[in-house]
């Protein structure tokens, strides 16, 4: 099978993300946040590093909340019914977009912090 040129794989790429953004409300959530994230990055003047660091914390948990759905869609297919196994996979699918999602805050209060008060 010949791969897509380049471009058609951004296209498709850029496609997910706007497939998550009409169907997926947590990733709406997060989005916000990330865009609120840049306009604190922005507005605080954040340094090159803190910046980096805000910008990873942000898009971990984008990007986990995108490898999230696509394990709870492809376990919607396997076993359309209920199953116990299945809960479970779903459930530490979501386990760790919870801890980045903590992780980021802590980032965000650690970071922001010398800002605010400074």
């Amino acid at each position: 099978m010949q791969k897509p040129p380049i471009h058609k794989s951004f296209l498709n790429a850029f496609r997910g993300v706007f497939l998550m953004m009409k169907t997926e409300r947590n990733f709406r959530i997060e989005l916000a946040a990330f865009f609120v994230n840049l306009i604190l990055i922005l507005y605080f003047r954040l340094s090159a590093v803190d910046t980096i660091l805000i910008l990873m914390a942000s898009l971990s948990v984008l990007g986990a909340e995108i490898f999230n759905t696509a394990i709870e869609k492809i376990c919607d297919i396997v076993q359309p019914e209920f199953d116990k196994r299945i809960g479970f996979i779903k459930d530490i699918s979501a386990a760790a977009v919870l801890l980045l999602t903590i992780g980021a805050v802590i980032t965000g209060i650690i970071i922001y912090r010398k800002y605010v008060f400074q």
